[in-house]
């Protein structure tokens, strides 16, 4: 019996138009653009369509954007195949939340409300101290963790076995692009606004512990597996502190394809902009399916 997953993309996955044809094709697409735009004061339609491309890429903007165009596009395949139903979520970093509303333990608009919050507290911490990530390709796993460590990072992405995220302050990402290029590697400096999952989010995690402790969750429907631990989530009272913990712990997403895969979970369902979390799936569980649904070509394609 074949078992699935419905996993959800996190921040990077943003580009101008996405959710456009979902939102002009289905009512229920618009009407969820219309909920985000009446929660955000502003008309997030017209941010994911027409840009600017600076301002759907700001934290605050492009964390409840990339929310709702990946609950447009969970939507739309509910709309076109009724009979679609998963056994478990995940997400990567912002893509947890949306894994969380899949799973019936917030609602929409109360996720929409979070991730503006969480993207304005994260972009403040990026503002208080330079910092950034960044991933070396093209080289051992061991000596790219040598590089790291020699430099002053820490691991903020574990997406697969040849592919870590490091973060830290600018000097140190300097060192290690610099390190690596000697090496014979090839650094990728993320174009991003910092040191995201690491100590240089402290900051941002105070700020939303305090938020979220007036939001009320419920036990999720199916097991929504934590970025932090690669593990389900706990009851609905634990989902508090985990989602406060992911702000500054690494995202153990290998570990959670992996958890998934252990489950009996061999077929997952991509929903968001883009399709690197499809990509990454394969590296970690290659005999897995991996589709993804992100606007109306890919979900005729599922």
């Amino acid at each position: 019996m074949n078992l699935t997953a419905a996993i959800f993309a996190g921040q990077g996955a943003q580009a101008i138009g996405m959710g456009k044809d979902l939102a002009e094709t289905f009512p229920e697409c618009r009407a969820l653009f219309q909920e985000a735009s009446e929660a955000l004061g502003y008309d997030l339609a017209a941010v994911c369509n027409e840009g600017p491309l600076e301002k759907l890429t700001q934290t605050s903007v492009c964390q409840p954007a990339i929310f709702t165009v990946s609950a447009c596009c969970l939507a739309a395949l509910r709309l076109r195949a009724p009979t679609f139903a998963f056994q478990a979520t995940a997400g990567l970093s912002l893509g947890e939340w949306t894994a969380l509303y899949a799973a019936n333990a917030i609602d929409f608009v109360q996720g929409v409300r979070i991730l503006e919050a969480r993207g304005r507290f994260m972009q403040a911490a990026c503002d208080e101290t330079p910092s950034g990530m960044i991933t070396l390709l093209k080289i051992a796993p061991e000596k790219a963790q040598e590089i790291a460590d020699t430099a002053g990072l820490t691991t903020a992405n574990l997406n697969a076995a040849d592919q870590v995220v490091y973060a830290g302050s600018k000097e140190a990402i300097a060192a290690a692009e610099a390190a690596a290029k000697a090496a014979g590697a090839r650094p990728v400096v993320l174009n991003v606004a910092g040191a995201y999952h690491s100590p240089f989010m402290t900051s941002a995690a105070a700020k939303f512990k305090a938020f979220l402790s007036s939001e009320t969750f419920r036990a999720p429907e199916v097991p929504v597996y934590a970025n932090a631990t690669g593990l389900p989530h706990g009851d609905a009272a634990s989902i508090h502190d985990a989602m406060v913990t992911q702000i500054t712990s690494p995202v153990r997403w290998m570990d959670t394809v992996a958890a998934l895969s252990r489950a009996g979970i061999d077929r997952f369902a991509e929903f968001g902009p883009g399709k690197t979390l499809s990509a990454l799936v394969k590296k970690t569980a290659p005999t897995a399916t991996a589709v993804n649904v992100s606007d109306i070509p890919s979900l005729n394609a599922v």
